[in-house]
């Protein structure tokens, strides 16, 4: 049985494409819509001229709205990259939560809200088995170019229900912070680093793109900083995230 959700259909949908010699749904993704309103993001994820879309947006008071069948592609991800795969608007189901975003002051979800994700995340989880390790944020996906749901989205209690993952108790060893052992992990995890085989040259910046992944995963699983900056309890988390990925991915 779905949830109750109020149909305003986009135009902004196509084919979903093989990706990695198969197809079908395989991610979700969530977004916040960074606009004032919910009604302002309504109108551009409907506008064809935006050329952008999501499957469902959520309102803060948990209001689901589908725009785009789950077995169509949204426009949501855009330019991106995980684990390997680059076109995640084939793989994922896209959900926008309202929220304004670090543009317009960005704040913390609502109760209402969480609850209408945490419900609808899991639908969808059931209905294309879609492992926890699966479930993303775009900035995970978009480091440097996106940074939402943001650090104050509630990760690790969508993990307690069994969407997403979280890290382990973490240990902070002493001596040598390690960062090319940490970008490694960071690309075992799936993560767009320098050092990804599959990216070839596509980084241009390193450096840029370094601060750039360590910033994004901080906003996810390291949320008291989201600076980008390179410690101790960072390399820690990091490597905390990567053991639950390994045995999430068996």
């Amino acid at each position: 049985m779905r949830l109750p959700t109020k149909e305003l259909p986009s135009p902004n949908f196509g084919p979903r494409k093989p990706v990695g010699g198969s197809a079908g749904v395989r991610h979700i993704v969530m977004h916040y819509t960074g606009m004032k309103t919910c009604q302002n993001a309504l109108d551009r994820l409907c506008d064809a001229k935006a050329e952008v879309s999501a499957h469902y947006v959520v309102d803060e008071d948990g209001s689901i709205y589908r725009l785009v069948a789950e077995d169509m592609r949204a426009w949501h991800a855009g330019v991106s990259f995980w684990h390997g795969q680059r076109d995640l608007n084939s793989t994922s189901v896209g959900i926008e939560i309202v929220n304004p975003g670090h543009e317009y002051g960005y704040r913390a979800f609502p109760e209402a809200q969480m609850k209408a994700v945490i419900a609808l995340a899991g639908e969808i989880m059931d209905r294309h088995q879609i492992a926890p390790c699966d479930v993303l944020g775009h900035s995970d996906i978009a480091p440097g170019r996106k940074a939402d749901p943001g650090e104050f989205f509630p990760w690790a209690r969508l993990a307690d229900e069994g969407i997403g993952v979280w890290p382990e108790e973490t240990v902070i060893l002493p001596g040598h912070v390690d960062l090319n052992g940490a970008l490694r992990r960071l690309s075992e995890i799936g993560y767009a680093v320098p050092m990804t085989p599959e990216l070839g040259s596509d980084i241009l910046n390193p450096d840029s793109a370094v601060t750039d992944v360590i910033k994004a995963f901080q906003g996810h699983y390291h949320q008291s900083r989201s600076d980008g900056i390179f410690d101790a309890e960072t390399a820690a988390a990091i490597a905390a995230v990567a053991v639950r990925f390994a045995k999430a991915r068996g």
